[in-house]
């Protein structure tokens, strides 16, 4: 008998090529996905280009005539979105500063200390997953009515400077680090915070990276509690200011100048994104593995 006939040595090509076609369509159904998450951002940025004196209509729906920038100078005419700009990124920046300080001293009492009520107290903060945002505005309005800070840029981060998600993330991730190297360090005359600085923060970098981007993310385009906090422009973040500036009686239904808004809004995100992808993956690859 020929050695290609003997039995047991045809199915391996046949594998082979079911394996190839699993593949093969696994690409073609993630590229339809990405083709249609990308076509309304294509659209609305070929529609914020649109010459403001052309009408859109169904045989005129992208660039137009001519591509033009016009709409967003006149969205900035418009509206103050650089005050705006500014706004958000002292929001988003004071929140995260905040947050890595308060998550990497909770993560670090909760995966290295032992006191009484540590399960208890850590279950609490766990349950905080799972009240909606949306659930705790009418107490946390009435905290920051009562603290004076109503229309501040205080006001928008205060309820934020702590993360449930944060503590977990980093107690888990303090917890696998060895004890032998927080013993080696006491022995060299390191204090518990020279300790949590030298040997635990090091490790917990990918950790770290992956909280940041989500909490950045997040932040950037949270809308419902600035909205309720704020009431002028010097504290309004771009999501508010956005929103504002749609319904302004000079906009109407001038979708180009609507479109060319929303782009100046969700644009630096989006390019963040896409400037630091590959370390957004890895860094929740890493914690994940971790």
């Amino acid at each position: 008998m020929n050695e290609t006939t003997k039995p047991g040595r045809s199915p391996r090509p046949s594998r082979f090529r079911l394996k190839s076609i699993f593949n093969a369509l696994g690409l073609i159904v993630l590229a339809v996905i990405a083709i249609g998450w990308a076509i309304p951002m294509i659209w609305a940025m070929a529609v914020s280009a649109h010459p403001p004196d052309e009408p859109l209509s169904a045989t005129n729906l992208w660039f137009g005539s001519r591509p033009t920038l016009e709409n967003y100078a006149t969205a900035f005419q418009i509206a103050p979105f650089a005050q705006y700009y500014l706004n958000t990124i002292i929001i988003v920046g004071g929140i995260l500063v905040v947050q890595l300080i308060t998550i990497s001293l909770a993560g670090y009492a909760f995966a290295r200390f032992e006191f009484r009520g540590q399960n208890v107290l850590f279950f609490l903060i766990l349950l905080q997953l799972m009240v909606p945002a949306s659930a705790l505005i009418v107490p946390n309005y009435s905290t920051i009515r009562q603290l004076r800070l109503f229309d501040t840029l205080v006001a928008v981060m205060l309820p934020f400077f702590g993360s449930a998600f944060g503590t977990f993330l980093m107690r888990q991730t303090f917890k696998i680090i060895p004890r032998d190297l927080d013993d080696a360090a006491k022995m060299d005359g390191a204090n518990w915070l020279q300790t949590l600085w030298h040997v635990y923060l090091p490790p917990a970098r990918p950790a770290m990276t992956a909280f940041a981007l989500s909490s950045i993310s997040f932040h950037w385009n949270d809308f419902l509690w600035p909205l309720v906090v704020t009431n002028s422009t010097h504290s309004r973040p771009l999501t508010v200011g956005l929103a504002v500036f749609t319904q302004l009686g000079e906009i109407g239904a001038q979708w180009p100048l609507v479109t060319a808004g929303t782009v100046i809004v969700v644009g630096p995100l989006l390019l963040l994104f896409l400037i630091f992808q590959r370390q957004f993956i890895e860094s929740f690859l890493h914690s994940g593995l971790k």
